[in-house]
């Protein structure tokens, strides 16, 4: 392991922010989906939590630049069931739709636990998403057209949490338990001998500061 790519591997992880997430639903464009993860993992997105398309989607490692590595995604069968989910780990759901009551993404706390839920290009967000949201945010647009493409819109309202978690100076310091930042930093830094690890239901080694594997 390079000294150097150990660091920058450490660095970025340190940046992740856990209680920051996207919830796709039925996303279908490939190039969006692999736009929305690059914008993720730019704003220190730790997990992103998908629900599929009816006829899936081939995401490959070169289409989503390599992101699948650095960030969990969770998928789930349902909108429903995936909600739930980020309920349970206190998360605020946030329903990217610009219709009557929605709120100007810039104005609300986007420091908290926060999942934005986007929907696929032409159909938008469903009536169950939509009703399973705790709000529904807007992006301000002065011209004819009504909405943003999706991975667009998206990249606006993480970026917005960047900035405001920024401000506040959440990503001066780790924001993951002690415990879970070690696992990912081995499964970052050395994926094939993680997964060697797993499969023999081995805990992983130490690593030492320059990111060696200890014996």
């Amino acid at each position: 392991m390079n000294p150097e790519r150990f660091r920058r591997i450490r660095e970025t992880l340190a940046r992740r922010q856990p209680d920051l997430t996207v919830l796709m639903e039925r996303v279908n464009k490939t190039h969006n989906f692999s736009a929305i993860l690059r914008s993720c993992d730019a704003v220190g997105v730790l997990d992103a939590h998908v629900v599929l398309p009816e006829k899936g989607i081939d995401l490959h490692h070169h289409t989503s630049a390599g992101t699948t590595r650095w960030m969990g995604i969770q998928v789930h069968e349902s909108v429903d069931v995936a909600v739930q989910a980020l309920n349970r780990e206190g998360f605020k759901i946030l329903a990217a739709h610009p219709g009557e009551g929605a709120k100007d993404y810039r104005d609300l706390d986007l420091t908290r636990p926060t999942a934005f839920m986007v929907g696929a290009e032409l159909l938008g967000l469903s009536e169950e998403g939509m009703s399973l949201a705790d709000e529904t945010v807007v992006i301000p647009m002065a011209g004819m057209a009504k909405s943003l493409n999706v991975s667009v819109a998206t990249a606006l309202l993480l970026f917005e949490a960047f900035r405001q978690r920024q401000l506040k100076g959440m990503y001066s310091q780790t924001r993951l338990s002690k415990d879970e930042f070690e696992r990912l930093l081995f499964e970052w830094a050395y994926p094939e001998v993680a997964r060697i690890y797993r499969d023999q239901g081995q805990l992983y080694p130490d690593l030492s500061a320059e990111g060696e594997i200890l014996s």
